[in-house]
């Protein structure tokens, strides 16, 4: 214990730990602690104030992040931060909904130096759908014709629905329509670019996105009967792409990523990859770029956080349970630390052991099976942020009381 406390940093030294990286990752035990978002948010300032980062790439929707962005770079007539982040309507809107998110933004748009905020993830497929043809009707009424014509294939259907009844034989895929619109953006791509000159400079980039977001979630919606290991990989495969296609799109420049620790935390050294069989964006991320790469894992003990207690439920104020006996937290409980990081690189936490994971859904009565793993912290992470004692984040839209009823359900992440 002794030598676990003398390896204990400041929070504020966490920066000295990433600052020579250009792509950090910065995960989440629960996707609603305080702490967490309010750590992550004044190390983003600092690594684009002071080491030049031009994006903070979030595990959100790319559609309703854009719409942030926009407000970010001056370019939508959203008056004010609260009001771009409206597009966040689909469930869990808290983790983008909160008073942290408006004064990143806020600081984003005044002090950024060009920065912006993107969203990783593919679960926007109508959404984006919709901004690939609303981008084209301004710049190619015929193609966006086309684009009309091949996103009708998914008619009513809204996406479960749609991978039900492709699973079950009942419709044909619309891979190949959903492939079509993409490669055109592709192959039309100079052109196109050369015709929005009134839209905002990244208008094309965007679209293409969209486009590549509508792609790979038909896929996912397709495959999301076939078993969570498929549909976990593809999505983190996405999004480490979407990471790269962001990366070359600014030139390079510095990432900052916010996303859970199950999906920044590299998936080789714990039971999600040697039981499931599962990757993720931090083992794909340093698969890719290496030395590059900065993960920072978050941990807690006990406290409070906003979660539900099941999908598309309301989000409550939960309390959070002790940590187990034998974990992660409970060893760095143990030992006394409150509040603090650890560096990782030099053969700290190498040993295996339970660690929590808490996703939008907390069910803290089926908490061994619902929210923890195995990892081995010191191969998973390159620096741990521990806080002994946690805050629920608070949401705009605002939250019932503390709720103590038992939940019985898996988490999502």
């Amino acid at each position: 214990m002794r030598d676990l406390r003398d390896a204990v940093r400041p929070v504020d030294e966490l920066f000295e730990l990433v600052a020579d990286a250009q792509l950090v990752l910065l995960g989440e035990a629960t996707h609603g602690t305080h702490e967490f978002y309010a750590i992550r948010a004044a190390l983003t300032r600092r690594l684009i104030s002071e080491r030049g980062f031009r994006g903070v790439a979030v595990e959100a929707d790319w559609p309703a992040a854009a719409r942030a962005n926009r407000f970010v770079q001056g370019t939508d007539g959203d008056g004010d931060a609260e009001a771009a982040l409206g597009g966040f309507v689909r469930f869990p809107r808290w983790m983008w909904r909160n008073d942290l998110i408006v004064d990143l933004i806020e600081w984003l748009r005044a002090h950024g130096h060009g920065a912006g905020f993107y969203g990783l993830d593919l679960y926007s497929l109508r959404e984006s759908m919709t901004a690939v043809v609303e981008y084209l009707d301004q710049i190619d009424p015929a193609a966006a014709a086309r684009a009309r014509r091949r996103y009708g294939c998914f008619d009513d259907l809204d996406d479960q629905a749609y991978g039900h009844a492709t699973a079950g034989g009942e419709k044909e895929p619309c891979e190949d329509a959903v492939v079509a619109q993409l490669d055109e953006l592709r192959e039309r791509a100079a052109e196109l670019a050369q015709r929005d000159g009134r839209l905002p400079p990244d208008a094309h980039f965007a679209a293409r996105q969209n486009a590549r977001l509508a792609a790979g979630a038909e896929r996912y919606y397709r495959m999301m009967f076939r078993g969570r290991a498929s549909t976990w990989n593809l999505r983190d495969t996405h999004m480490a792409d979407t990471l790269d296609a962001l990366r070359e799109h600014l030139g390079g420049a510095g990432i900052v990523v916010w996303a859970h620790n199950s999906h920044v935390g590299d998936a080789r050294a714990t039971s999600m990859g040697a039981d499931r069989g599962e990757l993720n964006l931090g083992q794909l991320t340093r698969e890719r770029h290496g030395e590059a790469v900065r993960i920072v894992g978050f941990t807690t003990h006990t406290g409070t956080v906003t979660a539900a207690s099941d999908w598309d439920a309301p989000a409550r104020r939960r309390r959070v349970r002790p940590s187990l006996p034998g974990s992660l937290e409970r060893l760095l409980h143990d030992a006394s630390i409150d509040r603090g990081v650890l560096d990782l690189r030099g053969g700290v936490l190498r040993d295996e052991r339970l660690q929590r994971m808490i996703g939008v859904i907390y069910r803290p009565d089926s908490e061994r099976y619902s929210h923890y793993l195995t990892a081995r912290a010191g191969e998973q992470f390159d620096a741990l942020v521990h806080v002994d004692e946690t805050t629920a984040l608070e949401p705009l839209d605002r939250l019932p009381q503390l709720d103590g009823r038992p939940d019985t359900f898996p988490s999502g992440m």
